[in-house]
């Protein structure tokens, strides 16, 4: 019975290609987003549940609410691991990472091996206590990884690294030199394995931090905040509970009296205003996007939700176009049923025949959907920026496509069979029923769906891409364009001054600034707290940036000073001189500000100029107040530059470059390729999107050309007497197109304010966003308009067009 279903199904696809193609097409490419999304998913929601005893294991978060807005940090003092793995027995161990690049070693190193002469530029640093290696037992290739950083002056690579400059040799013993320092060797005790792309941790290296002191009694100091910590739990822990108690043991045993005891006014409302609590490891990936300090790593669970929610929609606009194709072309099932129920057919058998059509076409698309994901996979890591792949291997993953298909198959079939087998013989056989758009009411809501849905995803990529642009275009304070960064330039040692004034001889090159602190993200950043002068027992602190730039710096980069003057080094006092942003005045509320003092734990400095606010972060993040020294920070040199010949000046640099550095390659990137670096998410974000929603509204497209053809097949012979009645071209054509206009009209109004609630939400993480006008919601009303009569406008045509005679011979 079973292959004879299988037959007849086969058979039936093969008499309506048409109907066949379109929902094969539709499915199939419904099919290969929802696996490519779903691959996406797998491995965003997968992070660090590769490590032994994820669930145990904990990072410590704080949040501060003050002044109105609430802050997320993850850095804490060097004491605090320590502190509470003695105090709570609760905790197995407790670890530390450093990789703040305010100190020497972290972040990125020009690195020499054993006596080799030229320097290799690394990144990935970090320092780390031995307890991170045992809690998150990384499996080592060499050395052991119970007391690799057990020692001082001792450091771990990637099996990466070691292959890269050791080969298949085991790299144990032998030594590397952090930025040209031969006093300061780093010896080798283990290579560990890779970390894996799922691992929010990504370092290369690890310098221990037995006997690290970042300055005198830094690792007693509470208020001093450098360090992420983890912590691994007991098994049986109540984990809720003790993250409140350890969170209300560190802010009032320790934090609060060690803000006392510096004279800061905050430690009477800290307990009100700070928690500190625990962060399940497999939460941080997904879970971190308000603590900005992590969150330009991270990715966002609201973006997650959002890619399932289009796959899901695509799969289900697919669905629709099934289910309305198969009750649209009823008319020509009608008598196939009667004359089956006539010679015996229960309704049931009946039911059965038309599921079997349905599974037989479902699995057809699900094998194409298959074969398109695996083609276009490369496509979309390049998309993503994650290296992906098909989970074959995943013993759960060949099950998981076969209920798929069996669960699309049936529910796409289940109301088509429902409806098909319902049709009464006697109607059918004396030519009562005409079928097809008798269905018309669910047919018009299913249409509708898919064009709200349509029309939705269309509004979204319209804002999607006018934020970005803004993002891009607007003026941010500064001036990025024809700016060159040279990087390594802390290697040249006390020439780098001289360095800056042979640059600053070469034609076309403007000026030149020796800073690392940059407004882009990955460029080196410091906090501090400030207060006004005599009012230091008395107010709450002003958390703002601590950056050191030189006397060019504002020229290069330019950098409206809009009160006071700039920093000049032939002036001794200006080494304790402070230039602010407007922000800064703001905050601390001073009227006049040139002349005033500030405080700084204690020491004051005297406001010399103020600075116009420029964006330093991302646009999701306010302008914070921000102090710039007179002072050297010299890993980059910037260089402004003013010239039609970039290839030409490019090469004089590194001529200069080659002179001072020989061993060290010439690095350099462009300042505006930086900045769009910073939204390279966001970017990904809009292609990703753009994409799948261009598959859904082609699917919904596909849906809607068949069925405007079904639909005109039934009303062929009535457009052929409106013509031989004098009805013209233009009202034939409007009489088939105009229900199709009314149901984008009605899709437009439903997908309105669902796309305006969607898209207002995802605005509001933006400190810096566009106005959501009417605009984009006309255009694409418009838009979708356009599709579809494109759509259908080839079928009312052909039906206008045709000659009476042969529609109507038979009659």
């Amino acid at each position: 019975m079973l292959k004879n279903y299988l037959k007849i199904a086969w058979r039936n696809l093969i008499k309506a290609k048409g109907f066949s193609f379109i929902n094969i097409a539709g499915l199939s490419i419904g099919i290969s987003a929802c696996i490519l999304i779903a691959v996406y998913i797998i491995h965003e929601t997968s992070y660090d549940k590769y490590v032994p005893n994820s669930a145990n294991i904990y990072r410590v978060v704080g949040r501060l609410d003050m002044a109105g807005t609430t802050e997320y940090t993850v850095h804490f003092s060097a004491n605090l691991a320590r502190t509470v793995d003695a105090d709570f027995d609760e905790i197995e161990q407790a670890g530390r990472i450093m990789d703040n690049d305010l100190f020497y070693g972290a972040g990125t190193n020009e690195i020499q091996i054993d006596d080799e002469a030229m320097q290799h530029h690394e990144e990935g640093f970090t320092y780390a206590d031995q307890a991170i290696l045992d809690i998150f037992s990384i499996p080592m290739v060499f050395g052991d990884s119970k007391t690799a950083l057990a020692e001082p002056k001792t450091i771990v690579i990637s099996e990466t690294i070691s292959k890269k400059f050791f080969k298949d040799q085991n790299p144990i013993g032998h030594v590397i030199y952090l930025n040209g320092n031969r006093e300061d060797p780093r010896k080798i005790t283990g290579v560990m394995e890779d970390f894996p792309t799922n691992s929010h941790l990504n370092y290369d290296y690890f310098l221990t931090l037995t006997g690290v002191e970042f300055g005198q009694g830094e690792q007693d100091r509470w208020i001093q905040s450098n360090y992420k910590n983890y912590v691994a739990v007991q098994p049986e822990t109540n984990v809720a509970a003790f993250s409140n108690t350890l969170g209300t043991t560190v802010v009032s045993k320790y934090l609060k009296p060690a803000m006392a005891a510096a004279g800061l006014a905050m430690a009477e409302t800290i307990e009100k205003n700070a928690k500190v609590y625990l962060q399940p490891l497999e939460e941080i990936h997904l879970h971190s996007a308000a603590i900005e300090s992590d969150s330009p790593f991270r990715n966002d669970i609201k973006i997650v939700w959002v890619f399932g929610t289009v796959a899901l929609f695509i799969l289900m606009l697919a669905s629709i176009n099934f289910v309305n194709l198969s009750t649209a072309k009823s008319a020509n099932r009608a008598k196939e049923v009667g004359l089956r129920k006539v010679v015996g057919s229960s309704r049931g058998h009946l039911i059965f025949q038309f599921l079997s059509e349905s599974m037989l076409l479902t699995f057809i698309a699900f094998v194409i959907g298959i074969v398109l994901a695996q083609t276009f996979m490369p496509v979309f890591q390049e998309m993503t920026g994650i290296a992906l792949s098909m989970p074959w291997d995943n013993v759960f993953f060949v099950p998981i496509l076969l209920v798929s298909a069996l669960l699309v198959g049936g529910i796409a079939g289940f109301y088509p069979s429902i409806y098909l087998s319902g049709f009464a013989p006697i109607n059918v056989l004396k030519g009562k029923l005409r079928l097809g758009s008798k269905s018309g009411g669910f047919q018009t809501s299913m249409v509708v769906f898919q064009f709200t849905v349509s029309i939705i995803l269309i509004i979204g990529t319209l804002v999607i891409n006018e934020q970005l642009s803004f993002i891009l275009t607007s003026k941010v304070g500064f001036e990025k364009d024809q700016v060159i960064q040279l990087y390594g330039t802390n290697m040249l040692g006390d020439k780098d001054e001289v360095f800056k004034e042979e640059l600053e001889r070469i034609q076309g090159i403007e000026s030149v600034t020796i800073s690392d602190y940059l407004p882009l993200e990955n460029t080196k950043r410091n906090g501090n707290s400030f207060v006004n002068e005599g009012r230091e027992n008395i107010d709450e602190t002003v958390p703002g940036q601590v950056w050191q730039i030189d006397e060019d710096y504002l020229k290069t980069l330019g950098i409206e000073l809009i009160a006071g003057r700039n920093f000049d080094k032939t002036i001794a006092t200006d080494r304790e001189g402070v230039i602010v942003n407007e922000q800064m005045v703001k905050e601390l509320n001073i009227s006049d500000p040139i002349g005033k003092k500030v405080s700084r734990f204690g020491q004051l400095n005297e406001i010399i100029g103020v600075v116009k606010d420029f964006r330093f972060d991302n646009m999701k993040e306010r302008v914070e107040p921000l102090a710039m020294f007179l002072g050297k920070s010299n890993t980059i040199i910037s260089v402004k530059t003013n010239t039609a010949d970039m290839p030409g000046l490019l090469k004089s640099i590194e001529e200069k470059w080659t002179g001072f550095a020989p061993n060290l390659a010439f690095r350099y990137a462009f300042m505006d390729d930086s900045f769009a670096q910073m939204y390279d998410n966001v970017r990904r974000i809009k292609i990703i999107f753009t994409s799948f929603a261009f598959l859904a509204i082609l699917v919904a497209c596909l849906g809607l050309f068949a069925l405007s053809a079904y639909m005109v097949e039934q009303r062929t012979k009535e457009m052929s007497i409106r013509k031989v009645l004098g009805a013209s071209l233009q009202g034939i054509y409007g009489m088939l197109t105009q229900k199709f206009v009314y149901m984008i009209l009605a899709s437009l109004v439903l997908a309105t304010p669902i796309a305006y609630y969607l898209l207002n939400n995802w605005l509001k993480d933006y400190e810096y966003k566009i106005d959501l006008g009417w605009q984009s919601f006309a255009l694409a009303g418009v838009m979708a308009t356009a599709m579809a009569l494109g759509t259908i406008s080839y079928h009312a045509i052909k039906s206008a067009r045709i000659n009476p005679a042969t529609t109507l011979k038979g009659e």
